[in-house]
């Protein structure tokens, strides 16, 4: 059974808040930059990029972290990955689509401080589900949702599915 949470109109205000909230959060714009969790946390942050510029009339950077090499879960492939900004004194926001255990979330941290060491990293997710494993929060929550394990948010974005839409999925 496939419960809506959000549909194309709610993730866009959902998306227009966290950027408010980003800006006021950072002080501004200065120094700030959007780091996207690949796949669909770089489309979330292209999003949340495109919305600031409109709002701050200004260009915020956008990176993808591949964070493959660091999920404990897999065996790692390669020592080599690279990020195309240096991040050493920047705010970075750390996007993804929904936060569930906080294991992907601890990659990242992990792939981003392995060479860089911002000024400061947040955290920003479309669905906050619950569940941690680990001791990590976000920092700007589109929506938080309250799931069981037998469930699993499904997340479609127009970029990859032709649409928008999140959804709870029951197995």
């Amino acid at each position: 059974m496939n419960k809506t949470l959000l549909d194309q109109q709610a993730i866009q205000r959902a998306i227009s808040r966290m950027c408010h909230e980003i800006i006021e959060s950072a002080k501004g714009t200065t120094d700030l930059v959007l780091a996207g969790i690949k796949t669909n946390g770089i489309f979330i942050a292209q999003r949340i990029a495109e919305k600031i510029a409109q709002i701050e009339n200004v260009k915020i950077p956008v990176i993808e972290l591949d964070i493959s090499d660091f999920r404990d879960d897999m065996r790692k492939t390669s020592n080599n990955f690279t990020i195309a900004k240096n991040l050493n004194n920047l705010k970075v926001v750390i996007v993804d689509d929904v936060l569930f255990t906080g294991r992907t979330v601890r990659a990242a941290l992990d792939c981003i401080l392995t060479n860089y060491r911002p000024q400061k990293i947040a955290l920003a997710v479309l669905v906050d589900r619950g569940h941690r494993e680990l001791p990590i929060r976000a920092d700007f929550v589109g929506k938080n949702i309250p799931t069981s394990f037998n469930e699993r948010v499904e997340v479609q974005l127009s970029e990859i599915d032709n649409q928008d839409l999140i959804q709870i999925v029951s197995d």
